[in-house]
């Protein structure tokens, strides 16, 4: 039996695939979550073996969750709106098996599932064909080229010492939309925390090392 757990904040979907995939023989949906937190503390409860995850969702985004699985993870397809190719690339260094869009016709959605429990792939030809130009031009990248603008705003921050409250203020945003940002860019880079990534934007030459060791001057 394959279990699976969708992970999406619009309930309309989550309730669209249990509907499809309870109708498959040999797959049984054994939970649903709303959010990112819920995810991670479903995938220990309920032991699935395949996890359906959208990528945008309030407060911990769907590229948070894949770093943050465990090394016994489940197998993870993520089904999204979005195919930025900054985010595919970074959902398939993370693990995921598959990228689908919320487009995809259901049949495709089950195959992937089914795929997905015996450790293959199954990936929209937009995305096959970009995984497939990164393989032959990755050497000549690096992580700080899958960085929107805005994500290499907030490394230059990291590497400058800056609080999430400091980077908020500086780039007038709210401090959860800096979270995310921050957690996109540690994904991304693939490091453990903002201190890594402070390094690795030092390293990269953000910031001149004499910069980021300089007080931030008080604001009046």
């Amino acid at each position: 039996m394959i279990r699976v757990l969708i992970v999406d904040d619009h309930e309309v979907v989550r309730q669209g695939l249990r509907f499809v995939l309870d109708q498959e023989e040999g797959i049984e949906v054994v939970g649903e979550c709303g959010d990112g937190a819920e995810a991670l503390a479903a995938v220990r409860a309920v032991r699935p073996s395949v996890v359906l995850l959208d990528m945008v969702m309030p407060g911990m985004d769907g590229l948070e969750v894949l770093r943050r699985l465990g090394p016994d993870r489940p197998a993870v397809i993520v089904l999204t709106s979005f195919q930025e190719d900054e985010r595919v690339v970074a959902a398939v260094r993370l693990g995921a098996l598959s990228y689908l869009p919320k487009t995809t016709a259901v049949d495709r959605v089950v195959e992937a599932v089914r795929a997905a429990a015996y450790g293959g792939s199954v990936l929209a030809p937009g995305v096959a064909a970009l995984l497939v130009r990164q393989v032959r031009g990755g050497e000549r990248r690096t992580p700080l080229d899958f960085l929107t603008p805005r994500e290499r705003e907030v490394l230059t921050a990291l590497a400058r010492g800056r609080s999430n409250s400091e980077i908020a203020r500086a780039l007038s945003l709210g401090k959860e939309t800096v979270k995310t940002h921050v957690s996109s860019v540690l994904a991304k880079l693939g490091v453990a925390d903002r201190t890594q990534a402070a390094i690795f934007g030092l390293q990269h030459g953000l910031v001149p090392l004499e910069e980021a060791l300089e007080p931030e001057t008080p604001k009046e």
